[in-house]
């Protein structure tokens, strides 16, 4: 073969490899984790959508690491990262509503609140931290402290609001040279992005621009969590899809007589799954 034809079987190589599901082996703590009784139903009813252990493995959890999420949501990730990390040797770290910041509202305060104690047994959850995160907030660690950063669904809402970059630049400064940034997103792709991703959807582009202005270097693509069924041409952008299921305008009703079933026939949104690093 010449030396051409070699380059361009290598490329295409590397190409099909950032692009393409791998096959996974999760490991035993990764798998018991996923299989604990402890995880609330509704979650365990999404991982056919969410693929926990696979998409896990592809963002390069492993034993022994300190793990921040950033915006956990209700916790569907937390509920297998913090008894994963108590098992192995890890710290699970939670960046949720930022204390320090005085516009922030009292339902706000109270909703994190509830969120520590609703994971506060130590036996069940391990010794989980919890530190301010947001638009304002100080940084998310000590410099250079974290193994994996990991937030799923929550970049086009930053985008939207215009804190993009500065919550970015805060995950490379928290992550160790050599670490991992995870992240999950609904995926406009083919579809031109619609202003700053306000229908939930952001193209694959500008998660990566975003990315690499903040240092980091792309490590990894999967589709893993695509869905070809999803149109993304929603009444009411990606939340009409479950589990949201919107179907009427924000702060009214939901309609009693919205059709549902081509919504929920084709299921969870079409999502980019990506994995940066931050330089060594």
């Amino acid at each position: 073969m010449t030396t051409r034809r070699l380059a361009i079987a290598a490329g295409f190589a590397v190409a099909t490899l950032m692009s393409a599901p791998a096959a996974f082996a999760a490991d035993a703590a990764l798998t018991a984790a996923v299989a604990s009784p402890n995880r609330a139903a509704n979650n365990v009813a999404r991982d056919p959508h969410r693929h926990p252990a696979e998409s896990l493995t592809f963002w390069g959890l492993k034993p022994k690491q300190t793990v921040i999420e950033v915006s956990p949501g209700g916790g569907y990730w937390l509920e297998i990262l913090a008894p994963y990390a108590k098992a192995t040797g890890g710290q699970y770290i939670a960046g949720v509503t930022d204390l320090e910041n005085p516009k922030v509202s009292e339902g706000a305060r109270k909703a994190r609140a509830d969120f520590e104690a609703k994971f506060s047994d130590k036996a069940k959850w391990g010794d989980i931290k919890f530190v301010n995160f947001g638009a304002v907030s100080k940084p998310l660690g000590a410099p250079n402290s974290a193994d994996l950063v990991l937030t799923a669904r929550n970049v086009h809402n930053w985008t939207a609001a215009g804190v993009a970059d500065k919550i970015f630049a805060d995950f490379f400064a928290v992550l160790k040279p050599g670490g991992l940034l995870a992240v999950e997103d609904h995926r406009a792709d083919p579809k031109p992005q619609a202003g700053g991703g306000t229908d939930g959807y952001l193209s694959t582009a500008t998660v990566i621009a975003l990315a690499e202005k903040a240092g980091f270097k792309l490590d990894g693509q999967s589709e893993i969590n695509a869905n070809p069924k999803d149109t993304k041409d929603h009444p009411f952008g990606v939340w009409t899809l479950p589990p949201v299921r919107q179907s009427a305008a924000s702060g009214q009703q939901p309609a009693a007589d919205f059709d549902r079933a081509k919504y929920d026939a084709i299921g969870e949104s079409d999502r980019m799954t990506l994995r940066f690093k931050k330089p060594a």
